[in-house]
Order: C-alpha cells, then structure tokens, then sequence
C-alpha cells in the first residue's frame, strides 16, 4: 500500500508482526517473527562457532563446551537485552506493569543490555575452562553481528523505534506514528550494526589477529554505526547531555572498543619483544 505526498508515493507500513498465527484460545498469539530473528541469529552464531572449532581458529575444546558456551550466550542475550531495556528505557512502564518484563515477544531488548550479559558470558566460559577472555571475546564479538542484522529487520516488521520525519523517496509510513513520512532507521542500523560488522569479522576472524583485536573492531564499528544512525531515529526514550539515550549508551562500547585494541597491541608487542 502506497500513499502519495508531495508527488512521492511512499509505502505504508502494514507488516504483520506475527508470523504464524495459532488458534484463538491458546496461551500465545503466535509465533513472532521477533522469535524468530532471535532464532536465526543465534542458529548462525551457533553455524560459525562450530565452523570456526572444526578449524582450530576458536577458544573451544570440544562439542560440549560449544554448546555450553552457546547456551550461555543465549541466556546473556536474552536476559541482559530485556533487563537493560527495561532499566534504561522502560523504567515507568515497569513500573506501571512489572509483568512487561516477561513478555518479551512484543519486543524491546536493549543492545547494550545484551553486550552485558554477552560480557558475562564471557567471564564465565573463561574462568571455567580456563581459556584466554580476550580469545573469547573475540569470538562472541564475531558471532554477534548476525544476531543484531535479524534484530533489527525484526524491530522494522513490528514498526518500532521508528525514525525522524523525512521526505526522502524511501521513507515510510508507519501507520501508529501518524500520516508522515519517516526514515527506516531499522533497516539503517540492521545494514550499520549488524551486516557490515558481520562482513568486518568475517574477513578479519580467520587472520588470527592478537587477542582482543577482533572485539575492540567489532565494539568501534558498531559504536559509530549506532552513533550515527541515532540521527535518523526519532528519540524517543530522550537525550542525555545532549546526546539521544542510545547515542549516549554507545559511549561506554566505544571507550571499550579502544581500549580492547590497544590491549591487543600493546600484548602483540610484549610477546614480539620477548621472542
């Protein structure tokens, strides 16, 4: 469905959130295509690790440390992004309903949230296998980007964190925010935070780079990805000395990304300088 302003037809939003539909009575609605981008993001987070562990370039020993180091990061994502999202953005409406903390299928998972509980996870999968937290890091920081692409396209089919007024030909209408025309800034942050840094790791990943070097790359493009697609997205969960919330929150990822890097060349060095 098309709507025509100013000479332009631009196309009305009128995706189904709900892939499968289930009878009425039953306990869920449906299956939401949000499931199932998390779904696909961690199918293929789970596809590189193992590919990546066949091939002796992941800090993982065998099968059942891929699949408990899998699980962790499912739980990390899942609980981190929905906990950041409701500390950060959705503080009153917590507290207006608590039980929005479980209903995770109508949306609202905080990125920064889940690099937290990614984080986390980490930790965990280094102290008990006793393996390198910078290797680690690495490794979740290249199996991430898939999970942020799906995401977001997933943020687009519900018509959510939708963007600024604009009168550019591939704006759309979505129907809840009003008659304007706004930019789809979902679809910017999936191709910015999500497919260029999965390409990025990709190509990086296998040239068995120093320890953290991977992660600090990864951490810096999608900080400035985010940055700048704050610009398009229309704020609403406010600004921050002067800064949209999710340009803010980015901040700390980018101060780590840095940081990451020098770590892993200062480590580089050290080890280069002994031998």
């Amino acid at each position: 469905m098309c709507i025509a302003a100013a000479s332009i037809a631009y196309w009305v939003h009128n995706l189904d959130p709900v892939a499968i539909h289930f009878p009425e009575g039953w306990f869920l609605h449906g299956i939401h295509w949000y499931g199932l981008a998390y779904a696909a993001g961690f199918l293929v987070a789970a596809f590189l690790l193992s590919f990546w562990r066949r091939r002796g370039l992941a800090p993982v020993a065998n099968i059942a440390d891929e699949s408990s180091l899998i699980t962790a990061i499912m739980i990390g994502v899942v609980l981190g992004g929905r906990l950041g999202h409701v500390l950060l953005y959705a503080r009153d409406e917590f507290v207006a309903d608590p039980t929005m903390l479980f209903r995770v299928w109508q949306g609202g998972m905080a990125s920064h949230g889940g690099f937290l509980g990614v984080i986390i996870a980490a930790v965990w999968f280094s102290q008990t296998r006793k393996v390198s937290f910078l290797k680690v890091g690495d490794l979740l920081c290249a199996m991430a980007p898939a999970g942020i692409f799906f995401g977001r396209l997933a943020n687009f089919v519900n018509g959510e964190l939708v963007g600024r007024p604009s009168t550019v030909a591939w704006a759309v209408i979505f129907p809840r925010e009003g008659s304007e025309p706004r930019h789809p800034s979902q679809l910017y942050e999936a191709i910015g935070e999500g497919l260029l840094p999965l390409l990025w790791v990709l190509w990086r990943y296998p040239k068995k780079l120093p320890p953290g070097q991977i992660a600090g790359e990864f951490l810096l493009i999608y900080s400035a990805a985010r940055f700048i697609s704050e610009i398009f997205r229309l704020p609403e969960d406010g600004f921050i000395f002067g800064l949209t919330a999710g340009q803010f929150w980015t901040l700390p990822l980018a101060v780590l990304g840095v940081s990451l890097i020098l770590i892993s060349r200062r480590t580089s060095n050290d080890v280069a300088r002994k031998g």
